[in-house]
């Protein structure tokens, strides 16, 4: 079986790595002794904490405490790579980041790497990169490109959510993913490719490199269905009708399959506090462990409230509706009392990192406190979106 060296950019927690293996032992199986596995070479990650949690979980990979831009041309020719697996920082395309692109001094190390790229020797078989929505229509991806066609790769963008694999899950996210080719520049203008899925709906068909994703629609049931709910909470009917049509969909599992024994003593640590209860309780994103559906878990999880992650209903028995219905008439009191019947919690670091396809073999060192933990799932990505793309490229390509 041949071995690819790899190197990881980037590393964070190691989500790419575990992808890598996952992918690793896919590509094995499908392949018998044809299959190609694949060696960390180096990972290389300025965050002091992420490099904690990589170490713990990858003793034996070489890890590199510097800034890319630091890493001279002959180091990198010296570890002798087949392969570049990274996600560089997505503050620079994000709507918050004010979308700097190649202005914002974040971009600065991938920049590095880029005028680096063409001075290796050889250049590396394959490369895949994870960026954020926003990435695709950026000054940086048209550079990116350009070198990329300069170099002699193929490749292809897609842009996929972890609901088009099962997961219930909306995190959408931009992946490239490039391979050498001898084919002349002129002719590769038929892979150059962009295959968005929208951001407000999911698709159940797997990512492919051959075939890209086309753009899903999915057509609203008639607006008279709603009219017996109740919109507890600050959210438009169609709101409430697509979160109704994605718990409707069967090729995403449930919650309740990524959740930790609730019988756990701890699980009263991460009941959302009266506070939140009573400032925010209309902002709140709350799902069910029947549900098929949460928002995107991001790096403020557990600190702020809106648009940070869907919040777990542990008392199945109460309907939410007649919770939230006439709230407003309640005094404070009773309206904490109310509220706190539903025995809402935050989901754990652990049943975040299920969600997001870390493997039970994944775990914090003790010393990581829970705030950094969400910081640290925040920013990483999902291991199975990208080990299906992995095993695509290595598989197909």
């Amino acid at each position: 079986m041949e071995t690819l060296r790899v190197l990881e950019l980037y590393s964070g927690i190691g989500g790419m790595h575990y992808a890598l293996k996952h992918s690793s032992k896919a590509s094995a199986k499908s392949h018998s002794e044809s299959g190609i596995s694949g060696q960390v070479v180096a990972a290389i990650d300025i965050n002091t904490t992420a490099n904690q949690v990589y170490r713990h979980n990858f003793p034996g990979t070489p890890l590199w405490n510097r800034t890319i831009e630091g890493i001279s041309l002959d180091e990198f020719q010296n570890l002798q790579f087949d392969m570049i697996l990274m996600s560089p920082p997505c503050q620079p395309f994000t709507r918050l980041g004010r979308q700097r692109g190649i202005a914002d001094p974040r971009t600065k190390s991938f920049l590095y790497i880029l005028n680096l790229l063409p001075r290796l020797s050889p250049l590396p078989r394959f490369i895949l990169l994870e960026n954020v929505k926003g990435f695709e229509s950026s000054s940086v991806r048209q550079y990116f490109v350009q070198i990329l066609m300069e170099c002699g790769y193929i490749f292809q963008e897609v842009m996929v959510s972890p609901t088009s694999v099962g997961i219930p899950n909306s995190r959408l996210r931009y992946f490239l993913m490039a391979k050498i080719s001898t084919e002349s520049i002129c002719s590769k203008s038929k892979d150059l490719q962009m295959s968005l899925l929208p951001a407000e709906t999911e698709s159940s068909v797997e990512p492919s490199l051959s075939s890209p994703q086309k753009p899903v629609t999915s057509s609203l049931e008639k607006e008279e269905e709603m009219e017996d709910r109740v919109l507890y909470k600050l959210e438009t009917t169609n709101d409430a009708q697509r979160k109704l049509n994605q718990n409707r969909n069967l090729s995403i599992r449930q919650i309740q399959d990524f959740l930790e024994p609730q019988e756990n003593d701890d699980m009263d640590q991460y009941l959302v506090p009266s506070y939140v209860l009573l400032r925010y309780a209309l902002i709140l994103d709350i799902v069910k462990p029947i549900c098929r559906r949460s928002i995107c878990f991001t790096k403020g999880y557990g600190r702020y409230v809106e648009g940070t992650g869907s919040i777990l209903q542990c008392d199945l028995e109460t309907e939410i509706e007649s919770v939230f219905k006439n709230l407003d008439q309640f005094s404070e009191e009773e309206k904490l009392q109310q509220l706190q019947g539903l025995k809402l919690r935050y989901f754990t670091p652990r049943e975040v990192a299920n969600i997001m396809g870390f493997p039970k073999s994944f775990s914090f060192p003790d010393q990581i406190p829970t705030r950094q933990r969400y910081k640290l799932l925040g920013n990483s990505l999902n291991v199975v979106v990208v080990t299906r793309l992995l095993h695509q490229l290595l598989s197909k390509w």
